[in-house]
């Protein structure tokens, strides 16, 4: 049998792609993971926000899997829409997805499951619409131009604070930095790192195995080369 041919397809939103939990090297080890030796034949890359429908890196990969016969292939459901109407419009194309945190759906339970978040999308945005009109209506000022910009770049430099915080101190983090740090002093490669790890049961902070691009970051992210250089 001719082996699956796949197109991969990440989105991430201009905000948060540097530090959100689902960032482009996330959603990568995920489809990797899922596919194993499996590489996409391409990769699309979307940045944008998550309420818009032109999507155009989509319907690039939507044209090469027509072309080539291949399945798309989505880390997790969020990252396609949130949309009922979008949503249901690209299942109903000729092209076939999965999704790897629900491999397993079907067209019916994808229609369910995205009605429910753009469901819950609105309930949010009704809520915090009636919470800033009630706050207004007891004198508070909203949206304060003088400390918006100022508060919104503390926001941002404390979520990255917080999430190295959360790194350094993650147990799994720890166990392979421990074990690194004699793999850099034998002068393993990145590949031989990786494979050690794996073999011996050890996985990143996100409990996934290791890659040579894991290993790498960890190793610049602690300078361990620097212990020995």
């Amino acid at each position: 049998m001719e082996e699956t041919k796949y197109v991969a397809y990440l989105r991430v939103s201009t905000q948060k792609q540097g530090y959100s939990g689902l960032g482009l090297e996330a959603q990568k080890e995920i489809i990797h993971n899922y596919l194993h030796d499996t590489i996409p034949i391409s990769e699309y890359v979307e940045v944008e926000s998550g309420r818009k429908s032109d999507r155009p890196k989509l319907k690039e990969a939507l044209s090469q899997c027509r072309k080539e016969g291949a399945t798309l292939i989505v880390a997790k459901l969020d990252r396609l829409a949130r949309s009922v109407s979008f949503l249901s419009s690209l299942l109903e194309s000729d092209v076939d997805i999965v999704f790897c945190d629900f491999p397993q759906a079907n067209k019916m339970v994808l229609h369910i499951i995205s009605a429910i978040s753009q469901y819950e999308a609105e309930l949010t945005a009704a809520r915090t619409k009636a919470a800033l009109q009630a706050k207004k209506a007891r004198g508070f000022k909203l949206g304060n131009p003088e400390h918006l910009l100022d508060k919104h770049e503390k926001a941002i430099q404390n979520s990255i604070k917080t999430c190295k915080a959360r790194a350094d101190n993650n147990p799994n983090n720890r166990r392979a930095i421990a074990l690194l740090r004699t793999l850099v002093k034998e002068e393993h490669t990145y590949q031989e790192m990786a494979e050690i790890l794996n073999r011996e049961g050890f996985v990143s902070s996100q409990g996934c195995s290791f890659t040579k691009s894991t290993v790498y970051k960890l190793i610049k992210r602690y300078n361990l080369l620097e212990d020995y250089g």
